[in-house]
């Protein structure tokens, strides 16, 4: 009723060694952390700190929506943006985008770390990194997760993208660059042969500075377009499953199935 879960009886106090990162050894967070390694996997262990047979009890404070509004609680920093859009290196990145006219899953998909990868670590040496979508921003498919736009007959790919794509990034200051695509079950080889060429390219023009990662679809299966991209100088293949077996007719199109 109070809004707080307790595996004791006894909260710690706060000026206990708990609520002391630093403290070494002997600490009652150092206790806690050896119980926990020691437990059998139940409860049972903090059930027993009431009753004594433990030097040490454990709490954790779970106020209710009412205390949260009440007491103007903020959100932990882990669950806030690190860096929200903005700087030299973020305008510099988008702007040459928009120049090649590059479609990015970073802006399609609407993802809320944009700030961060574009940004890189401003002031430092870390690069920024990038997401470049391929093959044109209209899915074949229909994921119900996905913002993406789709099209049973989206426009042909661009066949001077490659060249374009490998242009502009090797020129960009990056370290590493993601190439995704949509799904093109409308082409013949749904478009490898087409990241392939973007991916050998870059190498050649970056001298193999730039990290290259390809985070490609299913391919309808078919293990030689698999192999063209994988084959193409790349450092990292990905492939996201998205969700669970259970699940893939629900969440994903009906075309994107567990086994391929």
């Amino acid at each position: 009723r109070n809004g707080a879960a307790c595996f004791s009886s006894t909260p710690l106090a706060k000026n206990d060694a708990a609520s002391a990162p630093g403290k070494k050894d002997g600490s009652r967070l150092a206790k806690l952390r050896q119980a926990l390694e020691d437990e059998d996997e139940s409860l049972d262990f903090f059930a027993a700190a009431s009753g004594g047979h433990l030097e040490f009890s454990y709490s954790v404070s779970a106020p209710t929506p009412k205390q949260q509004k009440k007491q103007q609680l903020r959100k932990p920093d882990w669950l806030k943006h690190k860096k929200l859009p903005g700087g030299d290196r973020f305008v510099k990145l988008r702007k040459k985008l928009r120049t090649l006219n590059l479609a990015t899953v970073c802006e399609e998909a609407r993802c809320p770390n944009l700030g961060e990868c574009w940004g890189g670590d401003e002031g430092s040496d870390t690069p920024a990194t990038a997401t470049i979508m391929l093959l044109g921003d209209t899915c074949t498919r229909a994921c119900r997760f996905c913002a993406v736009k789709t099209s049973r007959t989206p426009p042909p790919p661009d066949p001077s993208e490659p060249e374009k794509v490998a242009s502009a990034v090797s020129e960009w200051g990056i370290g590493y660059v993601v190439f995704t695509t949509v799904d093109r079950d409308d082409l013949e080889d749904q478009g490898a042969s087409h990241i392939s060429k973007t991916v050998a390219r870059l190498k050649e023009l970056s001298g193999g500075s730039i990290k290259v990662e390809a985070l490609v679809g299913d391919f309808n299966g078919k293990l030689e377009d698999v192999e063209t991209v994988a084959t193409s100088g790349l450092d990292v293949f990905a492939h996201n499953m998205e969700t669970v077996e259970k699940l893939q007719g629900i969440v994903r199109d009906r075309r994107a199935n567990w086994e391929q």
